[in-house]
């Protein structure tokens, strides 16, 4: 499934920006790069020649721009380049507003857009698709069923359960189950107030197979935009209530909040209940958002915008859920799934999915010895984790001692001795 692409626009108009944006925003991609051709400063804004001669008609006009080549097949093969007078004007803008790069587009253009994606059905979430997204993970039916409704409804999830049995992987691994691409501004408008969305940290541009090079794929629609994968975008500890804000970062200009850089996609909230900011805090700013789909934003003018929320929020927790919020709070994330630890079956599966995962012979007998020789006595809870950390822990003292790459008992008794707290601490002291 594929989104349709935002038409390329063929006038000022089609933009949805003011002619004065234009203007700043060419002037200052001029006086950054010294000398550009006609096309070159187009391809830079984004947009088609047609859009930005106006702007460099003005800027002639009051002598801020000269030609200094080009071509004599028209405007577009021309070098442009500022005067003094012209380098004056964006040093004027550059304090105004520090913004430059491909033209932004309008707060209205980019609320319809997201809107059409909402109406789009982008979730494939059949019993099928569920256990296609989740096959790398050895997760129960019952865990399946639950997390299919809530990933159709596209709604928020809560998972939690005890540390260590995947809740994060889980919560993340929901993106697959996400048809289509999205579209992703690099920046919106806001009367001349500038917001930063796209964020190569967070979103996977689309890229052409048919070149090696990897190279963005061009598409035929507005270049403002760039086509990516749906974003997953991971926040733990570190959530602060300002994340979820516009951040001010130079005159004019702003990045845009975690869950605005989601738009279209998952934001998983690790850790939840760990972040310096309160629960009841954090789940007080999701109430309104989670509900109505729309989030309110505020500049540092003052003005509130409206912006869409198509965001599936995903809490994961290793904390009782009613030591976070009150029933109220909880009722408002609707779905919630626990991610058990696993049984001894289970536990058994892991390990040897992971071992074939890595090119290890897949010895199920050896599972069961690690869980009777060295879990069991040791009285530790099964957890997903385990079997992972335990084999790695093993080929690394296997590296170290000079041994063939292959698991034994001995090695894997070994990282157990490394892997786990002892019991027998007596001489420890205190605190």
């Amino acid at each position: 499934m594929t989104t349709i692409a935002p038409h390329a626009p063929r006038t000022l108009e089609e933009t949805g920006l003011s002619f004065d944006l234009v203007l700043q925003v060419a002037t200052k991609t001029l006086f950054f790069a010294g000398e550009l051709r006609g096309v070159e400063l187009a391809e830079r804004l984004g947009v088609g020649f047609q859009v930005v001669e106006p702007a460099l008609e003005q800027l002639r006009r009051e002598r801020q721009c000269e030609i200094t080549g080009g071509a004599t097949i028209g405007a577009l093969s021309y070098q442009y380049r500022l005067t003094d007078a012209g380098r004056t004007r964006a040093n004027l803008f550059l304090e105004h507003n520090r913004y430059v790069g491909p033209l932004p587009v309008s707060l209205a253009q980019y609320t319809a857009y997201v809107r059409q994606l909402a109406a789009q059905n982008r979730v494939n979430a059949t019993r099928e698709s569920v256990a296609g997204a989740f096959r790398h993970l050895v997760i129960s039916r019952r865990v399946f069923d639950q997390l299919g409704p809530a990933i159709a409804a596209r709604h928020s999830l809560f998972v939690y359960g005890p540390a260590g049995n995947g809740k994060t992987v889980i919560a993340q691994a929901t993106r697959n189950l996400l048809a289509g691409d999205v579209m992703v501004p690099h920046a919106v408008d806001v009367e001349g107030q500038i917001i930063r969305v796209f964020d190569p940290v967070n979103h996977e541009p689309i890229v052409d197979a048919a070149h090696d090079n990897g190279i963005e794929r061009r598409v035929d629609g507005d270049a403002r935009w760039v086509r990516c994968r749906p974003p997953l975008v991971t926040v733990g500890g570190e959530l602060t209530l300002d994340s979820l804000e516009l951040s001010a970062t130079a005159p004019g200009l702003y990045q845009a909040p975690v869950q605005m850089v989601a738009t279209g996609g998952v934001l998983v909230i690790d850790d939840f209940g760990r972040q310096q900011a309160s629960p009841r805090a954090l789940l007080n700013r999701w109430i309104v958002p989670l509900e109505t789909r729309v989030d309110h934003l505020r500049l540092q003018t003052g003005q509130k915008i409206e912006v869409p929320f198509l965001v599936f929020v995903v809490f994961a927790t290793n904390l009782k859920p009613a030591d976070l919020a009150d029933e109220a709070f909880l009722r408002r994330i609707q779905y919630k799934v626990r991610a058990d630890s696993p049984t001894p079956a289970e536990f058994v599966d892991i390990f040897v999915n992971y071992c074939r995962d890595h090119d290890l012979p897949a010895d199920r007998e050896l599972a069961r010895e690690v869980i009777e020789h060295d879990l069991r006595p040791r009285r530790v809870p099964l957890r997903g984790c385990q079997p992972r950390d335990l084999i790695e822990h093993a080929l690394s003292l296997a590296s170290y001692l000079g041994a063939p790459r292959a698991l034994t008992p001995e090695l894997l008794s070994a990282a157990c001795d490394t892997y786990f707290v002892s019991d027998h601490d007596e001489e420890l002291e205190t605190v």
